[in-house]
């Protein structure tokens, strides 16, 4: 009896002291990824928190992203040379061209050759929304009116790009005021109509069309090639009284990394995403407007995980980013 007490004296001290142990590799087993967005007021910030929340989930909490804010996409890539690990940056494609080729913002830089694609998120959407009694229903009709672009934002030098191409420069009556200050003074009658580059819906778009009437303009085909953006069509339906489908511009928008990623995490990360995608559609509709056709619209190749992804779903590649 005492030889069977010391036998189970031993086993429960070596199960109390690989416990521990065991509990500690369970947490070692965690993937850690920080995921580089953009500024904490942003739409896209609120994206990445709402990837990070569904990856986590997905994966039952086998990966989990952490969200750091930056100051803009040129940061996002230029930090991709130097961080170690599982990096996960936003950035609209143009820049990686720009980077991989060492020009711009990146000429003289490091070599960024080892950035990869992982998948598409939301396109930057260029809205142009005018009170519906302003008597505005295509660009013409916006000379003399009031406008306001905002100031230093990707919209606002998008805004004043389109007026010169669309022949309005010193046309449209800019007014001098931040994009915060473009609701309230629709709706008090202040200014004629307001530019906002956003994902769809837009918050504030959305904001702006409850109470008041307004209108989106839409671009001709003609338009849209002078832009040399790419073409987006926001659906009728998107905003309050707008029921007519509406053609405007976009910046595509991509999570990449780098090939420090193992192709296993890249397939993860991938394959969360996509699952998550319908779910985060629920509560926040610009993840509707993401399909795996905007793979098109990457700039350099895809991760090796990621691709084994696509492969296993279905879902063509485009030979350029194989």
């Amino acid at each position: 009896m005492k030889k069977i007490n010391k036998l189970l004296r031993a086993s429960l001290l070596g199960v109390a002291l690989t416990a521990p142990a065991l509990f500690a590799a369970d947490a070692g087993a965690e993937t850690r990824v920080t995921y580089k967005s953009a500024k904490s007021t942003s739409s896209y910030y609120q994206m990445a928190v709402q990837v990070a929340e569904a990856v986590k989930k997905a994966t039952g909490g086998a990966m989990v992203l952490t969200v750091e804010e930056s100051q803009g996409s040129v940061q996002n890539v230029k930090e991709s040379a130097r961080r170690p690990g599982n990096y996960v940056f936003t950035t609209p494609p143009v820049l990686v061209k720009l980077a991989m080729a060492n020009k711009g913002k990146f000429e003289g830089d490091t070599d960024y050759k080892t950035i990869r694609a992982l998948f598409p998120i939301p396109s930057l959407t260029m809205h142009f929304v005018v009170r519906a009694d302003s008597g505005v229903e295509t660009f013409s009709d916006l000379d003399g009116k009031s406008f306001i672009i905002g100031k230093g934002s990707f919209g606002a030098r998008e805004a004043a790009k389109n007026f010169k191409l669309f022949g309005l420069e010193g046309k449209v009556k800019l007014v001098d005021a931040e994009l915060n200050a473009a609701v309230p003074a629709l709706k008090n009658r202040q200014v004629d109509g307001f530019a906002t580059a956003g994902s769809y819906p837009a918050p504030n778009v959305i904001e702006a069309a409850a109470g008041t009437e307004v209108r989106l303009l839409s671009m001709s085909e003609e338009q849209i090639k002078q832009t040399k953006r790419t073409k987006l069509v926001i659906p009728a339906g998107t905003y309050p009284g707008i029921d007519t489908d509406v053609n405007t511009t976009s910046l595509p928008v991509v999570a990449y990394t780098t090939t420090k990623m193992s192709d296993d995490d890249a397939y993860t990360l991938t394959k969360a995403y996509w699952d998550a995608k319908g779910s985060m559609g629920k509560t926040a509709k610009w993840w509707d407007g993401v399909k795996p056709e905007m793979l098109a619209n990457v700039i350099g190749k895809l991760h090796p995980g990621a691709a084994r992804y696509y492969a296993e779903a279905g879902i063509a590649i485009p030979d350029a980013i194989k």
